[in-house]
Formats: structure tokens, C-alpha cells, sequence
């Protein structure tokens, strides 16, 4: 059945939108089958369990951090992530630099906007996100790559709420963009609310339960 999820949802996907599929909790023998029904993009939100994974899958897979994260565990993927879409503050970027460096790599990066009423999502405001782009410390950076935006919507199942958070957003994607013609991905979407994310302008979605089905917590 997750070969079958896969295929329905990439019919659902323009061509220009981008699927992540997020593999958290899950194991290698899901992950195997999701890879060999044609998926090389996943996403993870653990760093320790994106390295193990890393180890043991083929190594064309190409690794997203999607989730909120601590700069002293950077070290651990700078040799492979491909893209890290929760960079939440300045500090997390001069680390991941620092380290990409050391590994001779570039890494490509999303700022984290905070579009979300709940206090419990991370994320920068507008502000601090133009406020960073435009800085002259963001130039000194050689080894990070800012290409793009990623917000998370509240948590309701409001969907005028969750397309007002969407589209302002978009809105601030697309003034970014008219500036840095860099800024190429917008990150907004997940298996609820995938599709509303891609009506309000999203370019890439992440996509877990609706590919692998509930997912596993250990407690």
C-alpha cells in the first residue's frame, strides 16, 4: 500500500512542487519500498535517526532536516544533509557554515517563518527574516545557501486560517524573490494540508502518514 500512496499523491503534484517524503519513526524496510517506487527525497526530524538511516540506505537519497534544530548536533550531517528547512536564528546558520566548511561543502538552507498562532511553533518573524537577508553578516557565510522559506500552519481544522498563514507567506516569498533571485523554494504543506499549501503557492511539500501511514512514536 505505501508504493500505491506514493503514486497517488505524486498524480495530485504539479511539476513544479517538490515532495519530501517524511520517513521519521519509520524503518528502513518502508523507507526501501518508498525508494524503490521511484522516491529519492526524505525527510527527517531527528538527526541521530537521519544518520543512521543514512548509513544504511542507498546513498543517491537525498536527506532533508525537517525538524526544529539543536546547533551541537549540525556536526552529525554536515557531510550529507542536502537541505535544512528549520534555520530559526542567525547562530544556527554561522554553525552550519562553520561545519559545511569543514567538509569542504555548500548547504543549502530554508528560514523558518513563524506563520503559526500557536506559541509552540518555531520560527522567525517577517521582520527578522528580511532583517538577516539583507545583512552583511549573512555575505561572510561562504558554505550556507539560502534558497527558500518554510512555515507551518496552526494546527486547526480551520482552513481559511490555515490559507490566510499560507498565503502570507507566499506573499513574503514572492517580495524576497522580486530582490534574490536565489530564493526558489517555498516549503508549505504537509499530509492535512498539502494540497491548500499548493493552491497558496507552495514549491515543495512534506509528506509523511498520507505515504506510510500512522506513525510510530516510541516513548
Amino acid at each position: 500500500m505505501i508504493a500505491e500512496n506514493l503514486q497517488e499523491i505524486k498524480l495530485n503534484l504539479p511539476k513544479n512542487v517538490t515532495l519530501v517524503a517524511v520517513s521519521k519513526t519509520k524503518p528502513i524496510i518502508d523507507i526501501q519500498e518508498v525508494y524503490n517506487a521511484g522516491q529519492r527525497i526524505f525527510g527527517e526530524n531527528r538527526i541521530q535517526e537521519m544518520v543512521d538511516k543514512y548509513e544504511k540506505l542507498p546513498k543517491d537519497i537525498k536527506w532533508h532536516m525537517i525538524g526544529h534544530l539543536q546547533r551541537n548536533k549540525v556536526k552529525y550531517m554536515a557531510h550529507f544533509v542536502d537541505l535544512i528547512h528549520g534555520v530559526d536564528d542567525f547562530k544556527t546558520l554561522k554553525e552550519i557554515d562553520k561545519q559545511a566548511k569543514k567538509h569542504n561543502r555548500i548547504i543549502n538552507c530554508l528560514l523558518q517563518a513563524h506563520i503559526a498562532e500557536e506559541d509552540t511553533k518555531f520560527g522567525l518573524s517577517f521582520n527578522e527574516i528580511e532583517e538577516i537577508l539583507a545583512s552583511k553578516e549573512l555575505t561572510e557565510l561562504k558554505n550556507v545557501n539560502i534558497t527558500g522559506l518554510m512555515g507551518m500552519a496552526t494546527f486547526t481544522d480551520d482552513k481559511e486560517q490555515i490559507k490566510k498563514e499560507f498565503s502570507s507567506l507566499k506573499t513574503l516569498f514572492d517580495k524576497l524573490q522580486n530582490k534574490n533571485p536565489n530564493i526558489k523554494t517555498l516549503s508549505m504543506g504537509m499530509s492535512g494540508d498539502y494540497l491548500l499549501g499548493i493552491n497558496c503557492g507552495s514549491t515543495m511539500v512534506r509528506i509523511g502518514s498520507s505515504i506510510f501511514g500512522s506513525r510510530n512514536y516510541i516513548v
